[in-house]
C-alpha cells in the first residue's frame, strides 16, 4: 500500500488535477493546447537533451536492458495487430493502429516520475537510455507497417516507404532533443570541457518544468477522449501494455540477461506503462481506430494505477 500511496498517486494526482480543472471548464481548451506545446515541443525535448548529454553511455546502454525491453514491446505489437485482425476483423491499417497502441508505453510522462518517485533521480539512467530509442525506433516501425499495409497493391517500394518515415521521424522535437543530447555529448567529450554553467542553469529550469507541465496537460488532453468503441479491442489494448510487455521484460531481463537491479527496474517499469498519447496521435494521423486508441490511452491510464502497484511489488 505504501508504494500505491507514495509513489503512483502523488503522479495521477498530477493528472487528474489538470482533467478536473478542465472538466469544471477552469482551463480551455485552448489553454490545454498550449501547455501541451509547450511541454512536448520545448521543455521535454530540452529535458531529454540535458539527460542524454550526461548518460555514461558504456553503463547505460546495456544490450540485456535493450533487447528485454523492445523484445516485449514488438511482441505486444504483433499480437496486438493478430488480434485486431482474426479476432475482432478490423481492416489492416486499423489493426497497425490498434497494435501501434500496444507497442508505444508512456515511458517518458509516466514511466520518468513512477521510477524517480520509487528509486530516486539516480536510477533514471536506464529509462533514459530506452527512452533515447523509443521515439525514433517505434514511430519508423509503426509508420512503416502502417505504409506497407495502404501501399499494398500499389506498387510502391517499402524501401521508399521507409526513407519517408525515417524523414518524419527526425523532424519531430522529442527526437532533435534526443539528438541535441548525444551532440553534446559529443561535444564534451572531443573538446575536454563541460557546457558553460548558465546553459546548464538555464535547461536545468526548462527541464524541471516538463514534467509537471507535461502531467498536468495530459489530464487536460484526457478529458476530451471517451470510452468509446470496441471494449473488448481496448482490453486487449490494455491487457497487452500493462502485462504481458512488463511480464516478457521481466523474464528476459532477469532470467536471460541477469540484469542488474537498476537496470531491472528501468526495463519493467518503463515496460508497464500505459500507451502514450502518442497512441492516439499516430492513428489521428492516419484517420484509422482513433476511438479504440482513444479509450485505451485514457482507460489503460487509469488501470495502470493498479498494475503499477503489481510490478512495483514484484521488481526486488
Amino acid at each position: 500500500m505504501g508504494a500505491l500511496i507514495d509513489v503512483i498517486l502523488p503522479v495521477f494526482l498530477v493528472i487528474g488535477f489538470g482533467y478536473l480543472v478542465t472538466w469544471r471548464g477552469l482551463f480551455a481548451d485552448g489553454a490545454v493546447d498550449g501547455l501541451m506545446r509547450f511541454a512536448q515541443n520545448f521543455a521535454v525535448p530540452v529535458l531529454l537533451a540535458r539527460s542524454i548529454a550526461r548518460l555514461d553511455l558504456g553503463a547505460s546502454y546495456d544490450a540485456g536492458l535493450m533487447i528485454s525491453f523492445y523484445t516485449g514491446a514488438l511482441c505486444a505489437f504483433a499480437l496486438g495487430i493478430a488480434g485486431a485482425r482474426l479476432l475482432f476483423g478490423r481492416s489492416g491499417p486499423d489493426a497497425v493502429a490498434i497494435g501501434f497502441a500496444c507497442l508505444f508505453s508512456n515511458s517518458l510522462l509516466l514511466g520518468v516520475p513512477i521510477t524517480e518517485r520509487a528509486y530516486g533521480t539516480e536510477a533514471l539512467a536506464g529509462n533514459f537510455a530506452i527512452i533515447s530509442l523509443h521515439s525514433p525506433l517505434l514511430y519508423t516501425i509503426g509508420i512503416v507497417a502502417m505504409e506497407a499495409v495502404r501501399s499494398r497493391g500499389t506498387g510502391a517500394g517499402l524501401g521508399r516507404v521507409g526513407l519517408n518515415a525515417l524523414l518524419g521521424v527526425l523532424r519531430t522535437p522529442l527526437v532533435i532533443g534526443i539528438l541535441a543530447g548525444f551532440a553534446l555529448q559529443a561535444y564534451m567529450a572531443l573538446s575536454g570541457q563541460d557546457l558553460p554553467e548558465p546553459l546548464w542553469a538555464a535547461m536545468t529550469m526548462m527541464a524541471n518544468a516538463a514534467l509537471p507541465a507535461a502531467l498536468f496537460g495530459l489530464g487536460g488532453v484526457l478529458y476530451r477522449y471517451r470510452p468509446e468503441g470496441d471494449m473488448k479491442a481496448i482490453a486487449m489494448v490494455s491487457g497487452l501494455s500493462l502485462l504481458l510487455h512488463p511480464a516478457i521484460t521481466y523474464g528476459l531481463g532477469r532470467w536471460a540477461f541477469d540484469l542488474n537491479t537498476g537496470l531491472l527496474r528501468s526495463a519493467v517499469l518503463t515496460a508497464a506503462m500505459a500507451p502514450g498519447i502518442n497512441a492516439y496521435l499516430f492513428a489521428n494521423m492516419y484517420g484509422t481506430a482513433k476511438r479504440v486508441a482513444a479509450s485505451s490511452v485514457l482507460l489503460a491510464t487509469a488501470g495502470s494505477i493498479l498494475t503499477i502497484w503489481l510490478w512495483l511489488a514484484v521488481l526486488p
